[in-house]
């Protein structure tokens, strides 16, 4: 099935030769915080019991091993220049690009998988188990990411990147849906009367809640009604 969604034309889109200083700055917190989350169990316990001192020391771990790959130039986004120049270009894909996204979709797949089964554990049977999920289950979908990640089997990790112009759309879509899902179930968790929330109706809730942010941003982004989720038209010169 063909895709009418909206398409971006690469000879309409600015060139930079250089990342400026506050371009670079900006995308080092993402990488922060992809790595602070690879832990599942102890962002578990971050949310559930606040911040400790395991936290605070992966916390600090984390920002100085990403400030160093930025100051090298090692993570997507923090290098002096940009990698790719052309959507269509079959370029090598360097390794720290490979590290990087394979991270990225542990903690976007990760977390919204789990936090999917334990809502619909907890409105078929009333009973919360999203402490067990992420003691057992999390490493698993970590392992399985990490083996699809080093066979290049996820997007904008593979070999080349040939097809960054379409891969990244579903990267950044992902991203979308997740990030939205996540800060609604969030918000009806810390908004949610007590009385309510530990209920079948209430667990309820925040399932179709989660599902329906994880589909409506998801159908979103397929239509290319998101920011760097519509396809971009290879064969120009581009910035990633």
């Amino acid at each position: 099935m063909g895709y009418s969604g909206k398409v971006e034309y690469a000879e309409q889109r600015r060139i930079r030769e250089r990342n400026t200083r506050l371009y670079r700055l900006a995308h080092w917190p993402i990488w922060i915080w992809v790595f602070f989350l690879a832990p599942g169990p102890l962002t578990f316990s971050l949310f559930a019991h606040g911040f400790g001192l395991i936290n605070t020391a992966w916390l600090l771990a984390v920002l100085a091993g990403t400030g160093i790959a930025g100051l090298y130039a090692q993570l997507p986004g923090v290098e002096p220049r940009p990698y790719i120049l052309r959507f269509d270009e079959d370029k090598p894909n360097p390794l720290y690009r490979k590290v990087c996204y394979t991270f990225a979709w542990n903690a976007v797949l990760n977390f919204a998988l789990l936090n999917l089964a334990g809502l619909v554990v907890a409105s078929i049977t009333g009973v919360w188990t999203m402490k067990q999920l992420y003691q057992y289950g999390y490493l698993l979908l970590f392992v399985v990411v990490l083996v699809l990640g080093a066979a290049g089997k996820l997007p904008r990790v593979g070999p080349s990147t040939r097809g960054e112009g379409i891969e990244r759309r579903y990267f950044y879509g992902s991203v979308w849906a997740v990030t939205t899902a996540q800060t609604l179930l969030l918000v009806l968790w810390k908004i949610m009367p007590s009385g309510l929330a530990h209920t079948r109706e209430g667990n309820l809730i925040k399932l179709v809640v989660f599902a329906g942010a994880l589909f409506g941003m998801g159908a979103a982004a397929m239509r290319g009604s998101l920011p760097r989720t519509r396809p971009i038209v290879p064969g120009e010169l581009m910035v990633d």
